[in-house]
C-alpha cells in the first residue's frame, strides 16, 4: 500500500472504500498509551528506556518513543542502525555481537562525523573484540560485555568468561569497556530471571569502569528487573521492543502487567474479507502468512466462534458457523515483532475506525 493512498482518505473511514483488504491498522490511542505506559514504568523504576525498534522499524513511532523521554534506540543489526539513525536517535545500542566490515564501517563513520553521536554494541569474545578494534576509527567502539546462559543465544557462557573479556577489552586500543549486557528473555519463572540477574550483578562488580551500563531485554519479566536491580550502581537501559503495539496472544499472556498494576493494550489489528464457505463450518479468508504473524500463534479473531485453523500465504483457514462471502472479519495478533515486517503503510486510527495518520515502516 502506498503512503499517498492512505493520505488521500485522511479523516475517513477505512472501511469507506478507499482502502482494499486485507488491512492492518495501527490504533492511535493504544499505541500512545503503551508508550506513555512503559516510558513512566521506567522513570519510576530508576531505568531508561532505550525501546527496540526492531519490533517496528517505524520513524513515526520511534519519535514518539524519543519525545517520551527514551534514552535512544535500540536495533539488532548494523542495517537497522543505519535506519535508525534517520529516526533522530543520538543514541544507538545494537544488542548484539557487530562483525559485519560494511557495518562496522558506517558506524565509525559516523562517529567521526558527530562528535555527539554515541554508539553500543555487544562483545562476548576476543574474536569480537579484534573485529572492532580493527574497524575503529577516531573514536573506539564502546562495547557491552554480554553474559549469555548455557543454550542461550549468545554471550559468555559464566562470569569468569565475562571478566577474561572484560579485562581483555581494556587493553586493546580501539574499543572501550562501557558495561555489561543480558538477555532475560525465554526464561520460565521469575527464579530463573532473579539468578541471572544476579549474576549479571556479579559481573558488573568486576567491569571498573566509569559510570557503567547494565543493559537487559525487559519485555516478559521488567517486573522482576524493576525489583532486582533497583539497588544496582549503574545505569539500567531496558531493551524493550514488543510493548509499544503489545498483542492479543503471546505477550497479552506473558506481560509483567499481569503480575502489576496497570496495563498494555493492543495496537495491532488485522481486517480480512470472507472469500469462500466450501463446506459447513469451514470459511476461508482472505488473510495469510503475508499478512499476518504466525510463528509464536495464529491471529485471534475478535468475533466469538471464530477459530483460525491454519494460514498459507495469502489464506487462512477458519472454523465457524454462519459466515458469508464477503464478509469481514476482525483479528487481532500475536508477537508484533513479525507483524511490522508485513507491511509498508499502515493506517493510524482513532477509535472510530476514521484515519488520522500512517505508520510507515523500514525493513
Amino acid at each position: 500500500m502506498k503512503e499517498s493512498v492512505v493520505q488521500a482518505i485522511l479523516g475517513q473511514s477505512v472501511f469507506g472504500g478507499g482502502l482494499g483488504f486485507p488491512l492492518m491498522v495501527v490504533h492511535r490511542d493504544a499505541l500512545e498509551h503503551n508508550v506513555a505506559t512503559m516510558a513512566a514504568f521506567a522513570r519510576g523504576h530508576g531505568m531508561e528506556l532505550a525501546p527496540h525498534v526492531k519490533t517496528h522499524m517505524s520513524a513515526e513511532i520511534a519519535a514518539r518513543q524519543l519525545a517520551a523521554g527514551a534514552w535512544g534506540l535500540t536495533v539488532a543489526t548494523p542495517r537497522q542502525a543505519q535506519v535508525a539513525r534517520g529516526f533522530g536517535a543520538d543514541r544507538l545500542m545494537v544488542a548484539n555481537q557487530v562483525v559485519d566490515p560494511a557495518g562496522l564501517a558506517w558506524a565509525a563513520g559516523e562517529l567521526a562525523r558527530d562528535p555527539a553521536f554515541e554508539f553500543l554494541s555487544f562483545v562476548d569474545s576476543q574474536a569480537g573484540v579484534d573485529i572492532l578494534a580493527r574497524a575503529a576509527g577516531s573514536r573506539p567502539f564502546r562495547v557491552l560485555v554480554e553474559l549469555g546462559r548455557e543454550g542461550g543465544r549468545a554471550g559468555c557462557r559464566t562470569v569468569d568468561e565475562l571478566v577474561r573479556v572484560a579485562a581483555y577489552t581494556q587493553r586493546v586500543s580501539g574499543v572501550e569497556l562501557a558495561g555489561v549486557a543480558g538477555y532475560e528473555g525465554g526464561l520460565a519463572t521469575a527464579q530463573e530471571v532473579r539468578k541471572y540477574l544476579g549474576s549479571l550483578q556479579e559481573a558488573l562488580e568486576y567491569v571498573r569502569v566509569r559510570d557503567p551500563i547494565l543493559s537487559v531485554g525487559g519485555s516478559e519479566w521488567f517486573d522482576v528487573i524493576g525489583r532486582e536491580l533497583v539497588a544496582t550502581q549503574a545505569r539500567i537501559l531496558l531493551r524493550s521492543g514488543a510493548y509499544v503495539t503489545h498483542d492479543d496472544g503471546f505477550y497479552r499472556e506473558h506481560t509483567p502487567f499481569n503480575r502489576i498494576e496497570g496495563e498494555l493494550r493492543p495496537a495491532l489489528e488485522v481486517w480480512a474479507h470472507v472469500l469462500s464457505t466450501p463446506e459447513p463450518g469451514l470459511a476461508i479468508v482472505g488473510m495469510g502468512k503475508r499478512d499476518a504473524p504466525y510463528d509464536d500463534g495464529l491471529p485471534i479473531p475478535r468475533r466469538d466462534g471464530v477459530t483460525v485453523l491454519r494460514m498459507q500465504d495469502q489464506h487462512a483457514y477458519v472454523r465457524a458457523d454462519g459466515l458469508v462471502p464477503g464478509e469481514l472479519l476482525a483479528f487481532g495478533i500475536s508477537h508484533p515483532c513479525t507483524a511490522f515486517d508485513k507491511w509498508r503503510v499502515l493506517p493510524l486510527v482513532d477509535p472510530d475506525y476514521r484515519v488520522v495518520g500512517t505508520i510507515s515502516t523500514n525493513f
